[in-house]
């Protein structure tokens, strides 16, 4: 079994890979199965939410990347900027984890949610796809060590 303690950023390549939704990944201990079959089980600090293109650094010296799964969502596109910004500030008043891009809200779905949204007058769309919520204001960024 490969066991994570280490993020690592920028690594050239990688034989490993682990796809994981946003609720595995923002575990700080889990286990899961890499895409080749390999058992994997991250120790991380708490908080700290894996992304996209992370790697793991093993106690063997492999690395494993991280790719965010498909899974349900809700995603709301629209090209009025105050009606996305209404909508996010609703979200948000919720705490809800929410995906940002330029004319895209993206969150986990619910059908509760989308009402709420379609009655501030934005048009809501189910998907399948990977989600990457902002990580907040006070994450803090980079690679972190822990001594074992």
């Amino acid at each position: 079994m490969l066991e994570a303690f280490e993020i690592k950023k920028n690594i050239a390549n990688s034989q490993y890979e682990v796809v994981a939704t946003y609720e595995e990944r923002k575990k700080s201990r889990h286990k899961i199965k890499t895409t080749c079959g390999e058992n994997l089980g991250w120790f991380l600090e708490r908080g700290h939410v894996l992304e996209y293109g992370e790697f793991l650094q093993c106690s063997n010296g492999q690395y494993v990347r991280v790719v965010a799964a498909e899974e349900s969502v809700s995603e709301v596109v629209s090209d009025n900027a105050l009606l996305l910004t209404r909508a996010a500030y609703h979200l948000g008043n919720r705490h809800v984890p929410l995906q940002v891009g330029a004319g895209f809200l993206r969150y986990q779905h619910d059908h509760v949610l989308d009402n709420m949204v379609n009655g501030l007058g934005l048009l809501v769309e189910h998907a399948s796809k990977p989600f990457h919520p902002e990580n907040g204001a006070y994450h803090s960024s980079g690679g972190h060590h822990h001594d074992h």
